[in-house]
């Protein structure tokens, strides 16, 4: 099965609410999004270095695997339609436009650093 990386970046719309955005995205959010199967695992980033006017303060990293990804895509879709029709869906996020490229493929195997030999 191929494993992919995908990348979500977001700003909360109102930052007199960002703790309650932050509060949705964890609780709600990635656990809806998490019942893709395909869904590996997900993790959420705050950007290291504020720059005034920067956009995307945030990032999800989704991590997945897939032998068919249109069909994972397709998965993602309903399961965000659902949320939207739950009424789980918040008013609050900004994301990317749907141009930016999100997924990415793994093409190389994971490497790590030698131990120092001493």
């Amino acid at each position: 099965m191929a494993r992919y990386l995908l990348f979500a970046f977001s700003d909360c719309k109102d930052p007199a609410r960002e703790e309650e955005f932050n509060e949705w995205y964890d609780n709600v959010h990635i656990p809806d999004i998490l019942a893709v199967p395909g869904m590996i695992s997900a993790t959420r980033w705050e950007s290291a270095h504020s720059v005034e006017g920067q956009r995307r303060k945030y990032l999800a990293l989704y991590e997945l695997e897939t032998d068919n990804l249109a069909e994972f895509d397709a998965g993602v879709r309903e399961r965000g339609m659902w949320t939207m029709r739950e009424g789980r869906f918040s008013d609050l996020p900004e994301f990317d436009p749907p141009n930016i490229p999100r997924v990415y493929k793994q093409i190389m195997p994971e490497k790590r650093p030698l131990k120092a030999r001493g």
